[in-house]
């Protein structure tokens, strides 16, 4: 497969999007293209439970997606999901389906890394020449708000108002009332006033809309005045007037109004109409880049070693003050153990977890900027809440696990014992720490090896016994460690060497 060949998967609310580009020195030729609606947000009950019917319709696209990226390396794809997934109740059974049914892993990003990305498709694709720019982006079950003029955006946001959801919410069989329309107008200003006094202070000179509503919209505005090519307060208080004397949308004869977009039509418009009203926007133009875009330039970032999430890393780095010479220490000799033990187990997967342990080790001690006691638990709870551009919802709780287990009580991680990944990983970052305690240059004999025999759930540690007995309390804590694995089946054995 030629490695200039890239694949993007965004799992919508509303619809399942697979593309396929060759990248050409950094700009995109698009190879291949699929979309379906396959309406997900529209099969959550009122629980955030995902009903049989949306689950069948998902696994399918999946697998249909599946057969076409069949040939493709890992690392030359991306799949990325979206409010949806984050807000679905039973995600962790059904991200497991659809792993399986599409053969990739899936990403499912916090709302302000999909703003990040949305704006990264945007400032790559649009020539700002030099302006600030405000783009908004009404998704199925969210929407995100942006401001920025150069490559990493000034202020990003996600708010939780789609088309879909709005839709199913106050436009029940699709009916539209002169009363419910302005309800979901004025609920949605409510939600947007959260964060219009801030971006108003930012300010911008153009206003961007982007995805299904935006082009909905424009192409709609555009048939009906080909002088129109932007989205302005007049012409969706128009629509508006004609929805309402429609009394729904399937009874609207508008050309640009596509067939598949009638269902969320009247809760894209109030959104939208909201947006103008509340942020006082006069006029918006519409682009065609949306979220694959930006999946794809920063996956050609990540490719070219101009990974954000390093990016953020250091930037934690520095925001929590972290001992950056014990940072790498542990590092080093958690990643050295790390390719001791997965020659045998990690095929695939053994660039992304060297990846997560060294980020792991990285900004293991955040905590520390907070208390000493317990500072662990404080760095993993950072890990796991905070917003960190360029990494999943999965990424950071992998994250915050590893960090969570590097000290303490092992029992911690008995849920995870039969995942191998985790094991090895959690053992290199423990093991690490644990031999850097004095926080100094330590030399190990070059004779020191970690093994792993996973079937019988068995370490071996061999280790050179004079270096032991020179290092008491390593020695002693070691014998700790060993204790401790036990107790979760693990036998972990320190082979003495003469």
């Amino acid at each position: 497969m030629n490695q200039d060949i890239i694949a993007s998967v965004d799992l919508g609310s509303n619809s399942f999007r697979l593309q396929i580009c060759q990248n050409q020195n950094g700009h995109l030729h698009v190879i291949d293209s699929i979309k379906e609606m396959v309406r997900l947000a529209a099969g959550l009950d009122e629980n955030k439970n995902l009903c049989k019917e949306a689950r069948i319709r998902a696994l399918e696209c999946l697998s249909r997606f599946g057969e076409r990226l069949r040939n493709i390396p890992y690392e030359q794809v991306r799949v990325v999901a979206t409010n949806t997934f984050r807000v679905m109740r039973n995600v962790d059974v059904f991200l497991q389906q659809a792993e399986d049914a599409l053969g990739f892993p899936i990403e499912v990003i916090a709302g302000r890394e999909e703003a990040r990305l949305i704006y990264t498709g945007v400032v790559h694709t649009v020539p700002f020449e030099g302006k600030k720019a405000l783009v908004v982006d009404i998704g199925g079950g969210s929407t995100e708000f942006i401001i920025g003029s150069d490559l990493q955006p000034d202020i990003t946001e996600s708010l939780n108002l789609g088309c879909v959801s709005y839709s199913i919410k106050f436009f029940k069989d699709n009916k539209v009332t002169k009363s419910n329309f302005r309800d979901a107008v004025n609920t949605a200003r409510s939600e947007i006033q959260r964060i219009s006094s801030i971006y108003k202070e930012k300010s911008w000179d153009i206003a961007i809309g982007t995805s299904g509503t935006a082009r909905c919209l424009r192409d709609i505005a555009s048939y009906l005045d080909n002088k129109h090519k932007d989205i302005s307060l007049d012409i969706l208080s128009f629509l508006s007037n004609k929805l309402i004397r429609a009394g729904n949308a399937h009874k609207l004869n508008l050309e640009g109004l596509r067939l598949d977009r009638k269902d969320s039509f009247a809760g894209g418009l109030a959104v939208m109409t909201a947006i103008f009203e509340e942020l006082g926007i006069e006029q918006m133009s519409v682009t065609d880049a949306a979220l694959r875009d930006g999946v794809f330039y920063d996956l050609i970032g990540r490719r070219l070693n101009g990974d954000m999430r390093d990016t953020t890393i250091s930037s934690f780095q520095q925001r929590y003050h972290v001992d950056i010479a014990q940072a790498i220490r542990v590092e080093n000799l958690a990643l050295q153990f790390l390719n001791a033990l997965s020659i045998q187990v990690i095929p695939q997967e053994r660039k992304r977890w060297i990846s997560l342990v060294s980020w792991a080790a990285r900004v293991h001690e955040i905590g520390l900027s907070i208390a000493h006691t317990a500072y662990h638990k404080h760095s993993a709870y950072i890990l796991d809440q905070a917003d960190m551009s360029g990494f999943s919802r999965t990424e950071q709780h992998i994250l915050s696990i590893l960090v969570l287990s590097h000290r303490g009580n092992i029992k911690k991680i008995y849920e995870f014992i039969d995942n191998s990944n985790i094991i090895i990983a959690i053992l290199s970052l423990r093991l690490s720490a644990l031999l850097n305690r004095a926080r100094t240059d330590i030399n190990l004999p070059d004779n020191t090896l970690l093994q792993l025999n996973i079937e019988r759930k068995k370490f071996t540690l061999s280790i050179e016994k004079q270096w032991l007995i020179d290092n008491p309390l390593t020695m002693h804590t070691l014998k700790l460690e060993a204790d401790m694995w036990s107790k979760i089946g693990y036998t972990f054995i320190i082979n003495t060497i003469k």
